[in-house]
This record gives structure tokens, sequence and C-alpha cells, in this order.
């Protein structure tokens, strides 16, 4: 076989080559591109529902927290009532012995 021989053969293989792959590249491209954007749909709704899931667990523990601070202060007002019934108890026990109570707030 004659170098041009030779040469015209894998010229022509080359450019056989060529329309090949210029004409499967644009159509394997846009199947993945559908892929991708189907995958990257399934991506986002799957992100949204962990994100949704996310926020009603944190709202849960925030509520939790909330009520945790308002049975705290229910606490505290229940024992001011305590301190304030007993402040009331020993002013009178001063009274009725004639020694009036010092100290604190006069009331």
């Amino acid at each position: 076989m004659s170098p041009e021989v030779a040469a015209a053969i894998i010229g022509g293989a080359a450019a056989l080559l060529t329309t090949v792959v210029g004409i499967l590249l644009p159509l394997v491209l846009r199947r993945t591109r559908g892929a991708v954007e189907a995958q990257g749909e399934q991506t986002r709704a799957v992100t949204l529902d962990a994100l949704d899931a996310m926020g009603i667990r944190l709202q849960a523990r925030f509520n939790a927290r909330i009520d945790d601070v308002r049975d705290d202060i229910d606490g505290v007002r229940e024992d001011v009532a305590r301190v304030r019934e007993w402040q009331a108890g020993h002013d009178a026990e001063h009274l009725i012995i004639g020694q009036p109570r010092t100290g604190g707030d006069p009331k």
C-alpha cells in the first residue's frame, strides 16, 4: 500500500469519526442535560422536604423551651407568693408580741 493510499484511508476514517462524534455528541449531551435536570428537580424536592422537617423539629424544640421558661416563671411566682405569705405572718407575729419588725420594707 502506497503512502498516499494509507494517508487517504486515515483521513477518511478521521473524517468519518469526526462526523459520527459530531452527530452523537449533541444527542448524548441532550440526554445528559435532561437527566441532570431531572436529578436536580429530585434533589431540590428532597432538600425542601428535609428543610421542612428540620423546621418542624426546630419549632417543636423552640415551643418546648418556651413552655419550660413559662413553667420556671410560674414556679418563681409561687415561691414569691409563699415568701410574701410568710412575711405577712412574720410581721403579724411581731405585731402580736409588741415588737415592730426592723429591716426590710416597712409595709
